[in-house]
């Protein structure tokens, strides 16, 4: 899939994750869309006690809003794709797959 064929919803999250990561500066920006097509956006926590990719704080944020299942997600980073972890997360809400871009928002 190409960004010319991406559905505008899509290109909607991949947007969102850039601007979380760009705004604050991380690592990882990450956006996913729950079911009823609510989207929450998030970057990576990196503390002494508590490291989180930006795709685990945006299922987190989306669960603790109530979203049961989400329809898609999205990683916008320079380094590697998601993690195991990170697609345990999404697979527990019923995503299996993520769209991976760049800082350029340029899917890889």
């Amino acid at each position: 899939m190409t960004e010319a064929t991406l559905d505008p919803e899509d290109s909607k999250i991949i947007t969102l994750a850039r601007a979380a990561r760009a705004r604050n500066g991380s690592e990882q920006g990450a956006a996913v869309r729950d079911d009823t097509g609510r989207t929450y956006s998030a970057t990576n926590v990196a503390l002494p006690s508590l490291t989180l990719s930006a795709l685990q704080v945006a299922v987190a944020m989306a669960v603790s809003s109530g979203a049961t299942s989400l329809e898609a997600a999205a990683l916008v980073t320079d380094g590697a794709g998601p993690s195991d972890a990170d697609r345990a997360a999404l697979a527990d809400l019923g995503v299996t797959s993520v769209f991976t871009a760049g800082p350029d928002g340029k899917l890889r």
